[in-house]
């Protein structure tokens, strides 16, 4: 999928499996994939990491911290206004997906997602396509 190649994607998401599944779709798509794993350091290494095209943001993290605090945390730097950031979640969808519509986000993508079509939605994300995925 041409559309994708040499796009910048960082991934916020604690569950190491999950991670390697979306990095190594993602990957297979010629692009290149920052991540961070808490939603603690996530704007200091979103800022190394700069620039980037989309964020994929899990939605519960251990420690207290939700994936709508990590969303604030990085609409709070105008510098990542523009970038979309869609919730990829195995939140009861029927309830995140009004919230992250609600908060501002440009998604929201079920866990588990289905491998062939993870890259076509990010794709569509990246389109400026809606994509509200319920699994």
């Amino acid at each position: 999928m041409k559309d994708l190649k040499g796009k910048r994607i960082f991934l916020i998401e604690d569950n190491v499996g999950n991670r390697a599944i979306m990095q190594t779709l993602l990957e297979q798509q010629d692009v290149t994939i920052g991540f961070e794993r808490w939603g603690v350091d996530t704007v200091k290494k979103l800022q190394e990491f700069a620039p980037v095209d989309i964020i994929l943001l899990d939605l519960m993290f251990p420690r207290g911290i939700t994936g709508y605090e990590v969303f604030d945390q990085i609409r709070a730097n105008p510098e990542f206004d523009d970038v979309p950031i869609v919730a990829v979640s195995a939140s009861e969808p029927s309830v995140a997906i009004p919230k992250t519509k609600a908060k501002g986000f440009a998604g929201f993508i079920a866990k588990p997602f289905d491998f062939d079509r993870f890259p076509l939605q990010i794709l569509a994300v990246l389109k400026h396509e809606p994509v509200w995925d319920a699994g």
